[in-house]
């Protein structure tokens, strides 16, 4: 068989986060993991991929972050669903929920029992837990051959919210005749091994791996097959960003269930020293350099601004009702975490069309931010020209009064990405003094005491290569790497 590679650079990031706001984040979990709903317990996607407290990171360091802010912004609306109220035997399924605005969602629900842990005979091992998965056969040919099967392998968040964003496998699936699944990651949206208690500590935590994940996908797709008669139908694995890990690394260890894969902007060789370690951030500035050089110079220069504003009392209270905050904010990074967010955000989804994946914005939305900065006349507050074109992300639609700056909550359910970056996805990532944010360094020493003082486990730094490979070309017959556009 060929082999087919089409790779290309794009501004993914791991959802790194700083120790400090990794520390923050573990205790606000932990004392909310009793009251968790089982939707909501993934960033940032952070995600990259998280639920951080940012007003517990602020408390940590009152200076601007040295590393990327919490992976997701509050104030993202959340996708509602409905929990399936039995099952019987090892499915069970729901009926299509209608969206929030009424319409029917292009998906059925369904529930799989899972094995909670697929490597050991432990006793605890043969534990069950209800999987999600949603399915489309809209376009599934089931004769005189089954059609294939695309699979989405699930991220760091709620299934349902990387579905109704998925346009690819749609398009594609009546060409083809196939059977769409998507499969919802361990720990994510309703897949909690533990329910509510499944943050609860290491013990529990301890089951969430890529390599549990993987064998997840495995187990329900090989199921699945058997359970529609479809047992010779080929399966191709989809998935983007860390998804986009998973299904690369699914076609790798998994070459008997999948005949192919497709990874879209997936940062598989973000680990070690493979890439340049300040690559992210200088891929993120160079797109509004390459918009405007006075844009790019604008945000390169309000970071010290904002610190030397914050710094007293009464420099934070200007700041708030410059930022149109809800309430006043108590640390300057926090209003450093929001701008650095949105303008993180929005070169990764700086697409020709609108789009609604994070927040509601305009197509192209890097050259509308810079318009609007260009737009102030000269001499005016360097502040107010990023805090309005930050305002693009968070309130494009206009129906935001104010904005929380400090706290929120997990609408996608991303929290379960801290404790994967604490483990095994140690992606690192500094930033240059090119790049238009304040420059950082990164330390493994330093990531293993943050990771150690959240969690009490210890980061093993080159686990993902000795798994999957990276330093040498790991090229399968069909793996097929693409970016979205930017």
């Amino acid at each position: 068989h060929p082999r087919l590679l089409i790779l290309k650079p794009h501004h993914t990031t791991p959802h790194e986060r700083s120790d400090e706001s990794a520390r923050a984040s573990r205790r606000a979990n932990m004392a909310a993991s009793s009251s968790l709903p089982a939707a909501v317990p993934a960033l940032l996607l952070a995600l990259l991929l998280a639920a951080f407290a940012p007003e517990l990171a602020a408390a940590a360091s009152s200076r601007r972050p040295t590393h990327q802010p919490p992976p997701f912004p509050a104030g993202l609306a959340p996708l509602h669903q409905r929990r399936a109220a039995s099952s019987s035997g090892r499915y069970a399924a729901s009926a299509a929920a209608a969206t929030d605005n009424g319409t029917a969602k292009p998906f059925t629900a369904h529930y799989f029992q899972q094995e909670l842990d697929h490597f050991t005979f432990t006793p605890n091992a043969s534990r069950l837990f209800s999987h999600k998965y949603l399915l489309n056969d809209t376009f599934w040919r089931r004769k005189p051959a089954a059609g294939p099967l695309f699979v989405y392998t699930g991220n760091e968040g709620d299934i349902e919210w990387f579905t109704t964003n998925t346009g690819f496998m749609f398009d594609i699936a009546p060409e083809f005749g196939a059977l769409l699944v998507f499969i919802e990651h361990r720990f994510y949206g309703e897949s909690k091994p533990f329910g509510n208690d499944s943050y609860k500590s290491a013990d529990t935590l301890g089951y969430l791996t890529s390599t549990q994940a993987l064998a997840d996908f495995a187990v329900l797709i090989t199921s699945l097959k058997q359970n529609l008669s479809a047992v010779d139908a080929p399966v191709v694995v989809f998935g983007g960003s860390y998804g986009g890990m998973l299904a690369s690394w699914f076609r790798l260890k998994y070459p008997h269930v999948a005949m192919g894969a497709l990874a879209s902007s997936a940062p598989i060789l973000q680990f070690d020293d493979i890439t340049p370690w300040s690559s992210f951030y200088d891929a993120v500035s160079q797109d509004f350099k390459s918009e405007s050089l006075n844009c790019f110079s604008v945000i390169k220069a309000v970071w010290d601004v904002l610190d030397y504003r914050g710094s007293n009392d009464s420099g934070l209270l200007e700041l708030s009702k410059t930022f149109r905050a809800c309430k006043t904010v108590r640390f300057p990074s926090s209003l450093s975490n929001w701008l650095w967010t949105a303008f993180t955000y929005t070169a990764m989804v700086d697409y020709p069309t609108p789009a609604n994946f994070m927040m509601n914005l305009p197509a192209y939305p890097v050259k509308e931010m810079c318009k609007i900065i260009d737009s102030f006349p000269v001499g005016a507050d360097v502040v107010e020209k990023a805090f309005t074109a930050a305002s693009l992300y968070y309130n494009y639609t206009g129906d935001q009064k104010c904005f929380e700056m400090e706290g929120g909550d997990d609408p996608h359910g991303l929290s379960g990405w801290g404790w994967q970056a604490c483990t095994e996805m140690v992606m690192p990532m500094t930033v240059s003094n090119e790049s238009m944010f304040p420059p950082s360094g990164f330390s493994y020493e330093e990531k293993s005491e943050g990771c150690f003082a959240s969690y009490e486990v210890r980061p093993r730094m080159n686990w993902i290569t000795t798994e999957y490979g990276g330093h040498v070309s790991f090229l399968s017959d069909f793996l097929m790497f693409t970016s979205e556009p930017s």
